[in-house]
Order: C-alpha cells, then sequence, then structure tokens
C-alpha cells in the first residue's frame, strides 16, 4: 500500500505484516491511534495528485471509458491516479456477483462490454492507493472455449476478470437460492410460502448450486491471488466465499461487506442452512455492514444459533475473532453537484419549473419492488389529499417506479397493484389539466435524474426495509439552493444517518405519513435549512470514496491486531513428536481432564446435548485406547476433573489409573479407596447458603443447572438463552458478593457460560503437588519421571496444572513444584539458590506450606519426624535412591495442551476431543505391555 508522501509510505511499510510494530516512533501503538492516523493520511493525499493535463493521456481503457461515460472533467484525475505507476500500490481484488460491465456477443470472438457506473464502481474509483481488479459474473452464458478466451481478453483491459456459470447453476443459485431464499429473508419478507413442499424439495438443490458457484468464484480468485492482496467479497451471493478462500490460503487478507438488511436471530434462524453461512462468512478477517443495527442481529445470530462469544469487536470462536463493524456506505456528492452546474441539467430544471410552476413538487424513486413501499406511498398522499382539501391543486407526487423482475408474478402482480391505485387517485382527484400523481414505468438517464433532484420539494422514502437507501443521499446532495424536506423511512438503513435532518416515518402507518407530508409542506424556511445543512454536511464528509477506504483501512488494521494475537496462540500439538518423546521415556505421567477432554462433543446449544453433558460420559472410542496406556508399566495415568466421586468411579473404574475427582480434592487408585487430600482446615458451613441463591437462579433462568459438589457448587447456564444468561450471571454474583460470601474466604470462578464458589485453595493446580507425592509414594518409584503430557479443557484458574511442570519457568513462582524438581536436573534458568531457599524453613513458607497439607500429609510427616511445624520435604513423604528425585523433566519432554482452548497457558492446543482421541490412540500404540 502506498500514499505519495515519503512519510506514508514509511507508516505503511512499518504495518506491513512481518516487521517490529514498535520499531518507530511514527507508529500509532493503539487501533484507535492507527486508524486515525490512516484517515488524515488519506485526507491529505487528496491534495497531493498529479493534476497535469495530458499525464498518461493513454491511461486505463476502464477508467477512461468510466470518465466518458460520467461526462465528469474530474474524473481524470482519479483515472490518472489510479493507474499511475505507484510504488508499494497493495493490490485489491473486489469479487462481486457481477462486474461493473454488461457484455453482449457480437461475433465468435468480438465482444460489446457496456459500463455500469454504480454505487461500487464509483466508491472505488476513489480509493487511489490501491490496484483494484474486479472478478466477477459478465451475466451472459458463455461455453465455447474460443468465446470464453475472447471475453477474458476483453475484460482484461478493464481490470476485470470473468467467472463463467453456466445455465443451471445461475438459475439454481442466482434466480433460485439468492433471489427466492435470501434476498426475501433478510428482507424480513421471510422464506417462500407460496408451494411450501416444491420449495422444500428444491431447496437443497439450490443450496449444493449456491455453494458451488461460490466455490467457483473462489478458484478464479485463487487463480489470480497474489501474495499480500487484499480480497473483498460483497453481498449475499457470496457467503460462502470467504469460508473457500480461507482453506485455500488462511493467511489471506478477506473481507466481506453485506449490501443489504441482515435480519434479527429469530428470523435468521428460520434458514435451513443458517449455521454453515454464519460460520461460512465468519471465515473473513473482517465483516462489514450499513448499519449498527445489522451488524448486531449479526452477532446476535452468530452466539443464538452457533453458541459463540460476542464481543464488542465481533465474534470469537476459540479464539479467533472475526471484526464486525458498521461501515455506512455512501457517494459520490461531488459528481451530484457538478452536474448541476451543466447547462444540460439546467435547461431540464427550467422546464420542469415552467412546467410545475405554482405547485410543490413531490418525488419518489424507487425499484418497483415490494420492500419499497410504492404502494403504502400513494395511499398515504391519497389520504392527504383527503384531510387538506386546499392542497389539491396546489402539489403534484412524481413516482419513478423501476422495473425489476418483469418475468415474476409476484413482481407483475404489484405492478398492477401501483396502477389501480395511482388511476383510482387521478380519478378522484384529478381536473382535465392537472392530476396528482404522475407515474412511471421506466429509469431516467442521470442528467434528468439531477435535475428533478434539484427542483423538488420533499422526497417521498417509504421503504418497508432497506439496506441502505441511496436516493436520499441523492436528493440531499442536489439540494442546495432549494433546500428541500427529506421523509424517510426508519426501516431504511439511511435513517440511522440521515435521521436528524430528516422526518422519520412509519410507512405501515398511514395516517403517520400523511401528516408528515402536511408538515414538510408548511416548514418554515429556517427549519428547513437546519435540517438540510445537517443532512448535506453527512452526505458530503461520508462519500463513497471514503466508505471504500475506511473499510479497506481497517481490514489492514484487523490483519495487524490478528497477527499480534496469534503470537499469543499456542501452537498445534505436533502429534509425531510428542509420540516420539512418548516411546522413549521410561517414566511417563499423562494428566488428562474429563469434560470436553475425554468426552463426546456436544452441541454448543444443547440440540440433543444437554442430557448428554448433564451425564458425562467417556467417549466410546477411547476405551481400548485408555486400557492399553493404564496397563503400560511405564505410565501412570491421571484423570483429573471437577467431577463428583460418583461420575468418575462409573467412567473409568475398570481401568489401572488415579482418578481425582471435585478438582483434585479427592484421589483414589481404581483398585484402592478414596482419600482426601483437602487441606486441614477446610470449611463448608457456606454451601446451604450459596445453594439457595443458585436455586433461586435456576428457578428463574430455564434450561439452567446447579450442582452441590462436597468442595463446591457449581451453576451452569451454558444452555439457557446467551444474553439473559449473562445477565442472571451478572445479578447472581451481585447476590453473592453482598449476601452469603461477602466475609467468607472463598473464591469465585467464573466460566465462559457457569458461576463457581469454591473455599480458597482448591484447584487442580494447589492439589497436583500432592497427587502427585502420593502417587510416586504408592508405587514406590525408583526412576525419576522424565515425561509428562498434561490435557484439559480445564478454566482459567486451573491452568496452574499446566505451569506446575513447566520446567522453563522461574522456580520462585512455583514454590511447590520447586520442592520435586531436583537441583541437579534444574535447567540453567534457574537459580540452583531457589532450591535451598524453597528447604531452607523459613517461617513464611513453613506456614503457607503447613496450611496447604493435607489430613493425610500432615498425620505421616507428624508421625515421621514428631514435630508438625518443621518443612515438608520430598524425603517426608517417598524414599528415593541416592541422587534421585521425583522428576526429571526435560523441556522437549513436557506437553501441555490446552483443548478448544486458544487462549492458554499452555504451551499446545488440540482443536477438540476427537484430536484427543487421536493422540491417545497412537500413544497407545507405542505402549509397552504388561510383564506377565
Amino acid at each position: 500500500m502506498a500514499t505519495p508522501r515519503l512519510e506514508h509510505l514509511t507508516l505503511q511499510a512499518k504495518r506491513m505484516p512481518g516487521n517490529n510494530y514498535n520499531c518507530t516512533p511514527l507508529t500509532p501503538r493503539s487501533r484507535l491511534e492507527r486508524l486515525l492516523r490512516e484517515r488524515e493520511l488519506r485526507k491529505s493525499s487528496r491534495y497531493v495528485q498529479p493534476t497535469e493535463e495530458g499525464n498518461n493521456k493513454e491511461g486505463d481503457q476502464f477508467l477512461n471509458d468510466v470518465e466518458q461515460f460520467c461526462n465528469e472533467e474530474d474524473l481524470s484525475d482519479t483515472s490518472r491516479a489510479f493507474t499511475e505507476e505507484q510504488p508499494f500500490r497493495q493490490r485489491l481484488l473486489v469479487v462481486a456477483n457481477r462486474l461493473p460491465v454488461s457484455a453482449v456477443r457480437e461475433g465468435v470472438d468480438s465482444y460489446h462490454l457496456e459500463i455500469s457506473v454504480g454505487g461500487l464502481v464509483s466508491a472505488l474509483l476513489g480509493v487511489k492507493e490501491f490496484d483494484t481488479r474486479w472478478i466477477g459474473w459478465p451475466g451472459v452464458n458463455v461455453n465455447d472455449d474460443a468465446g470464453q478466451e475472447a471475453l477474458t481478453k476483453a475484460l482484461a483491459e478493464m481490470r476485470c476478470v470473468p467467472v463463467f456459470l453456466d445455465e443451471d447453476i445461475v438459475n439454481q443459485y442466482y434466480n433460485g437460492y439468492c433471489n427466492n431464499i435470501l434476498w426475501p429473508l433478510f428482507h424480513y419478507l421471510g422464506l417462500p410460502h407460496e408451494d411450501r413442499l416444491a420449495t422444500t424439495r428444491s431447496f437443497q438443490s439450490q443450496f449444493d448450486a449456491y455453494k458451488k458457484a461460490n466455490q467457483m468464484f473462489a478458484d478464479v480468485v485463487n487463480k489470480y491471488y497474489e501474495e499480500g492482496d487484499i480480497v473483498w467479497c460483497h453481498d449475499y451471493h457470496l457467503m460462502f466465499l470467504p469460508k473457500c478462500l480461507k482453506e485455500y490460503n488462511s493467511n489471506m487478507k478477506v473481507g466481506w461487506f453485506l449490501h443489504t438488511p441482515f435480519p434479527s436471530s429469530e428470523l435468521h434462524r428460520t434458514l435451513p442452512s443458517r449455521s454453515e453461512l454464519l460460520r461460512a462468512v465468519l471465515a473473513a478477517d473482517l465483516v462489514g455492514f450499513h448499519t449498527y443495527d445489522y451488524a448486531r442481529h449479526f452477532v446476535s445470530a452468530c452466539t443464538r444459533i452457533l453458541g459463540l462469544e460476542g464481543t464488542p469487536d465481533g465474534v470469537e470462536d476459540q479464539g479467533k475473532l472475526t471484526r464486525v463493524a458498521a461501515f455506512p456506505i455512501g457517494i459520490d456528492s461531488e459528481r451530484f453537484i457538478r452536474a448541476l452546474e451543466l447547462p444540460e441539467v439546467q435547461d431540464r430544471m427550467k422546464e420542469m419549473q415552467e412546467r410545475f410552476a405554482g405547485r410543490k413538487v413531490m418525488l419518489g424513486i424507487d425499484r418497483l419492488d415490494m420492500i419499497k413501499g410504492i404502494p403504502q406511498k400513494i395511499l398515504a398522499f391519497e389520504q392527504f389529499l383527503e384531510e387538506n382539501p386546499h392542497w389539491h391543486d396546489k402539489v403534484v407526487l412524481l413516482q419513478i417506479a423501476v422495473p425489476t423482475r418483469t418475468d415474476c408474478p409476484e413482481y407483475q402482480k404489484l405492478t398492477s397493484q401501483v396502477h389501480e391505485i395511482v388511476g383510482r387517485i387521478n380519478g378522484r382527484f384529478g381536473t382535465l389539466t392537472a392530476v396528482p400523481i404522475h407515474h412511471l414505468d421506466r429509469s431516467l438517464d442521470f442528467h434528468a435524474l439531477c435535475a428533478l433532484y434539484a427542483v423538488t420539494d420533499v422526497a417521498l422514502v417509504t421503504s418497508l426495509r432497506d439496506g441502505m437507501n441511496l436516493v436520499s443521499y441523492e436528493f440531499v446532495a442536489c439540494q442546495a439552493s432549494k433546500k428541500g424536506v427529506l421523509i424517510l423511512s426508519e426501516f431504511a438503513g439511511a435513517a440511522q444517518s440521515l435521521g436528524a435532518g430528516a422526518l422519520l416515518v412509519n410507512p405501515w402507518n398511514i395516517t403517520e405519513v400523511a401528516a408528515s407530508i402536511g408538515y414538510a409542506l408548511d416548514m418554515p424556511a429556517d427549519e428547513r435549512e437546519k435540517r438540510h445543512q445537517f443532512n448535506f454536511k453527512h452526505v458530503t464528509t461520508h462519500t463513497s470514496q471514503e466508505w471504500a477506504a475506511t473499510f479497506v483501512s481497517e481490514l489492514n488494521d484487523t490483519i495487524v491486531e490478528a497477527q499480534l494475537r496469534t503470537k499469543q496462540v499456542p501452537p498445534v500439538l505436533p502429534n509425531d513428536v510428542a509420540v516420539d518423546c512418548y516411546s522413549k521415556a521410561n517414566n511417563r505421567l499423562i494428566i488428562l481432564g474429563f469434560n470436553a477432554t475425554l468426552t463426546e462433543q456436544v452441541d454448543a446449544l444443547g440440540r440433543g446435548g444437554q442430557i448428554r453433558e448433564l451425564e458425562l460420559q467417556l467417549h466410546p472410542n477411547l476405551k481400548e485406547h485408555l486400557k492399553k496406556l493404564s496397563d503400560d508399566p511405564k505410565t501412570t495415568l491421571v484423570v483429573l476433573s471437577g467431577s463428583a466421586r460418583d461420575v468418575m468411579d462409573k467412567n473409568f473404574s475398570e481401568y489401572n489409573m488415579w482418578l481425582a475427582a471435585e478438582n483434585g480434592m479427592f484421589l483414589r487408585l481404581t483398585t484402592g479407596e478414596w482419600m482426601t487430600t483437602m487441606p486441614e482446615n477446610l470449611t463448608m458451613d457456606w454451601v446451604d447458603s450459596v445453594k439457595h441463591v443458585f436455586e433461586y437462579f435456576t428457578e428463574r433462568t430455564p434450561r439452567s443447572h446447579f450442582e452441590v459438589r462436597e468442595t463446591s457448587v457449581i451453576w451452569n447456564y451454558k444452555y439457557a438463552d446467551v444474553e439473559f444468561g449473562r445477565l442472571q450471571a451478572r445479578d447472581l454474583l451481585q447476590h453473592l458478593w453482598t449476601g452469603p460470601i461477602s466475609n467468607a474466604s472463598l473464591d469465585v470462578v467464573q466460566g465462559a457460560r457457569s458461576v463457581e464458589v469454591r473455599a480458597v485453595g482448591v484447584s487442580k493446580g494447589a492439589a497436583i503437588d500432592r497427587i502427585l507425592g502420593e502417587i510416586v509414594h504408592h508405587k514406590g518409584m525408583k526412576a525419576p519421571i522424565d515425561y509428562v503430557l498434561c490435557i484439559g479443557h480445564f478454566l482459567a484458574k486451573d491452568e496452574d496444572v499446566y505451569k506446575f511442570f513447566e520446567p522453563e519457568l522461574p522456580s520462585e513462582s512455583l514454590p511447590t513444584a520447586g520442592a520435586l524438581l531436583s537441583t541437579s536436573q534444574r535447567p540453567s534458568s534457574l537459580p540452583k539458590s531457589s532450591s535451598s531457599r524453597v528447604a531452607s524453613g523459613s517461617k513464611a513458607f513453613r506456614y503457607k506450606k503447613q496450611r496447604s497439607l493435607s489430613i493425610i500429609e500432615r498425620r505421616e510427616i507428624e508421625f515421621a519426624s514428631g514435630d508438625p511445624w518443621r518443612p515438608w520435604r520430598p524425603s517426608d513423604r517417598i524414599s528415593l535412591h541416592e541422587g534421585s528425585s521425583v522428576l526429571d523433566l526435560k523441556s522437549d519432554n513436557y506437553f501441555s495442551c490446552a483443548v478448544a482452548r486458544k487462549r492458554s497457558s499452555a504451551r499446545y492446543l488440540l482443536k477438540t476431543s476427537d484430536d484427543v482421541v487421536d493422540l491417545l490412540s497412537d500413544l497407545a500404540d507405542h505402549s509397552s505391555l504388561p510383564s506377565t
């Protein structure tokens, strides 16, 4: 990416991946600082573009044609800036369903290309610092190789790349799934109601065609993609494209923008393919919408349908954050303002002023579509005329209805309905010389459109649901002299941008719209002036060019942040390395969590999974592997879980392993009895009062439940409504802190969707040293442990288990582990003096250690020494041969793995419990058979 000034280039170069982001004071540190700096750079760069006439006269064919088509002098600067050879200019691949040109075949190897300058085209013309390419369907069916080659060559001159779709794909993908399923749903019309059985039967084939078409787009993008390119996907036609692109190259910079509304989650969940589409979009790095409402609906759908975590920045899935934000599109306001000065436009303005002299002009310009609210608009105008007879000959409504999908029966029915209402009103209120409504079923050319905007007194936009509606922006841009009034539907996206200057109405409320028409026609000049100035400032500052530049800038910044986050995410466990080290070790220790580690995956929202999770069961594919591992004499297997003892017995009693229940507070070898490792002074007097609070909130929160264990009480709202569950959890915590636990020595542990109350000191990490000591004492180990594998889906508070065995951590941060790590085998990074410090018998250490001892440990130490206040040492618990220790653990032989948690202190990551099955299967294959 580049800008004309050297300092701009320096900033951009520092922000590219792989650089040290903090190496220069010119680089803003925070995300907001970076975006503000880029915004200022974009503004300043507009004044340093080359303006010499004749520079690069040949230029780019596409931009020259656009310039000629628009008849805009100023676009020549844009063309030159767009095509100049600038260093470090980043490529931008714009992928949309349709190319900005339409192709008409004139021969075997020749095509006539017609340019369509829409909002997206004009928006991207203003993004001068990128080398833009367009990828899309050319709108024509080309089956022969010669024709495809010829069209590809012709489009290449216009920086366009075609995606060739056959007729059947177009019919099922575009006409079927896009227009008959997604478009109505996204505009709150719901799924098709007519001939439901036929729709249901054809749905899957249309969805398959949709995915196939998106993959065809992805194949073309992959063919033309170069390292460092930005890929910007557009609209509901290409919701699967981000997923296809990321599967090809996970480092690809992908953004997706929706130009329509996004429905509420309650409506989106009716779509059979709801989850697949959401997950496909979430593969993008940045997801954009016109308004905050649409972005909020998308995040809500992801949380309610997929069970993911919504954050202020977007949607998070196992540590991967997809940014979701609002980017309201604008128009090229300068184009409209300049057009008003053209002689042709001036002549048309004069003609219309004479034609409608003495009458107020109201204007409506819409596609003839169900969502545009044309019948509602006309009916409101009729009611206005009924209630205000003095306006009969003083106002005229000009309604331009551009025909669309003329072959669709529903649209034909709408056309007939509109014509019928217009005819009735004109017959009722018209005269021989004038009618109140002029209705045209056609589009207008650009100059006629600008002239019409300029002479209008009141613009009427009554969309029932609209992504943005840029007609309102165009009207405001052309009203510098007349300062007309804008009546705008609150269901149009533009209402969030122009709401302060417009009269907002509910188009379904005919009476309200009629009253607004009367208020607009009688509005005082000073109020019209204030309203217009607000809207005009917004329209001229929030242009289409600014919209495109802002989105691409945010996408680049999102990539920077993602790279910084990636550095904090553990890498995926290399199974082959872990297995190889396992096979070479002589005394192995494997510590496994239970829930979400050794169990089958369940649906995040509990569709058939809540009962299964309430009754935890071992993954059926693990039984054989656990049997082999537990029977291996060189391997000690420990299952460390927060579950109760009866749950552990039910699932693991048939194996030769150690079970640590209730976060390690209870321990037993499956061939022995349960013993407690709880500190002697641990009290549970608080349980009943906390239990009453949890009962109260369980009754108030559907699909939540609580569990009383021997050392903790847990309230789980994983399957409750996401937002309601969070509110209830917040309320519950306030009740706890101000009530039963206000003066108690307790820990409150918040999980993703749970609240757990424990006694202080109850955690897996705090218990592991006592567990390890008991295991070593029981087995009478003669060889130190030289291999540790620790796998779990642990809460953040319990992740100190991972740190306990970490050889590379300073020992002063691990006082309990330091007592079990021999000085002879301690890594050089650990000071040897720490061992003597730990065993030095200082009063502080002695007191702290004594409080954490279990009843078993206290009894054994007192029996051995007769002095209950003497510092605990490994020799008090176990007898080892000369020079040996409990742990002889080298860094390469320690593997800590978090399951499905990318934010973890573990060394490695396993994505799902199925990956755990695969790993334990490989380890079992390298296990030793017990000697007979």
